[in-house]
């Protein structure tokens, strides 16, 4: 499918291109727009939207936040509406683009549509943003935010290769538990913890989490891996390329898509032609560098997801187990029964939550993860104390 959005200026394009070839993005030259928007749309959610309506509908809550707590904000807002929006654009590509539907093997890995190319965009300009707060704030967010966001905006620039092309959209959806997490996030800061709404979102977060990243992402990264195993295994096959006799697997990658025999309009024919588009800047084949780089990150993501989720578990199977009450509580048995199951729930969401905001950057823990904890025990004892 085509990219819905006009392409660029002429004179974006000049600047952009000497760069985009140079680092071996050539299909950055015709969505750097998209990617600058982008970034633009997030840092003035940040800077300008969020201060300006957050005290608008929160008048209670958000003028009387510390400095700290009102940047921690104002970037929910900006995850809240990007992983929202995001989102939905990725559904609508798996869905609507045909062009994609039909790709090979092949093309799944070195093909190239307009559409997946726009969510790279999107997930790019985020990540620019995201980059430059958490350098700005690495002594808040700490270092595992940082080395997140270097990470994710390396691998989201694969896309503009193009390398795995295809799987953006598919990938952009393990982000479906973002909005559930910020919105857990949001209820505590509102004096909401602990509330209905707040369970019920916990508890959506949780089954969204484990059928978004563990088995959508596991089942994904299986097809990707078989995917680059076969291209990686053609590029082999070609032999060495060389300046006076370069290797070209164009003809072993994509299928013949010229004669537009089964399109009715002329967007379809161009949207078939665009698959092969970049075909000259993939005919070497796949680096062997880039397949170990792509799935050292995949199997480290999903390797996390899997620990963060265990953990969860852990939590509650923790607080199911029965503990002894003093004789002289029998007659408060019962009351101190459903305390405890409400509490167990509270701690559940609160823990996954905590887990979860950190994202990919829990692979560094630092005094920032000790203060989350904190916070979460002390929301759990308050929660206790109020009950009691």
């Amino acid at each position: 499918m085509l990219d819905p959005i006009s392409p660029p200026p002429d004179w974006l394009r000049e600047i952009v291109e000497p760069w985009a070839l140079r680092f071996n993005l050539p299909a950055l030259v015709d969505h750097s727009h998209e990617v600058i928007a982008a970034f633009l749309g997030y840092l003035s959610i940040h800077y300008i939207l969020s201060p300006w309506l957050s005290p608008k509908l929160f008048p209670r809550h958000y003028p009387n936040l510390n400095k700290r707590t009102k940047l921690n904000w104002d970037v929910h807002v900006v995850s809240l509406v990007q992983s929202t929006f995001i989102n939905a654009v990725a559904l609508w590509v798996l869905f609507v683009d045909e062009e994609r539907k039909s790709m090979t093997t092949g093309e799944r890995v070195l093909g190239y549509t307009g559409s997946c190319a726009l969510i790279s965009s999107l997930a790019v300009g985020y990540f620019i943003y995201d980059l430059i707060v958490s350098t700005i704030y690495v002594n808040m967010f700490g270092i595992g935010m940082l080395f997140h966001a270097v990470s994710a905006l390396w691998v989201f620039s694969f896309g503009f290769r193009p390398f795995v092309n295809f799987y953006a959209p598919v990938f952009i959806l393990y982000e479906l538990s973002s909005p559930f997490l910020n919105i857990h996030w949001f209820l505590d800061k509102v004096n909401m913890t602990g509330s209905n709404l707040q369970w019920y979102n916990g508890m959506a977060l949780l089954v969204v989490f484990f059928c978004c990243r563990l088995i959508w992402g596991t089942w994904q990264s299986a097809l990707v891996y078989m995917d680059m195993f076969n291209a990686l295994r053609q590029t082999w096959s070609a032999g060495p390329s060389s300046p006076l006799n370069p290797v070209d697997i164009t003809a072993q990658i994509f299928q013949a898509r010229d004669d537009g025999s089964l399109c009715i309009n002329e967007a379809c024919v161009r949207a078939n032609a665009e698959i092969t588009k970049y075909s000259k800047y993939t005919a070497g084949g796949v680096p062997t560098w880039l397949v170990v780089t792509y799935v050292t990150s995949n199997v480290i993501l999903n390797g996390l997801n899997y620990y963060w989720f265990s953990k969860m578990i852990e939590t509650v199977m923790k607080r199911f187990r029965p503990q002894k009450a003093p004789a002289n509580e029998k007659e408060s048995t019962e009351h101190n029964k459903e305390i405890s199951t409400e509490e167990l729930a509270q701690k559940a969401v609160l823990d996954a939550a905590s887990k979860l905001e950190r994202e990919e950057g829990s692979l560094f823990l630092g005094s920032n993860e000790q203060l989350v904890a904190s916070g979460v025990d002390a929301g759990v004892s308050d929660l206790r104390n109020r009950k009691a």
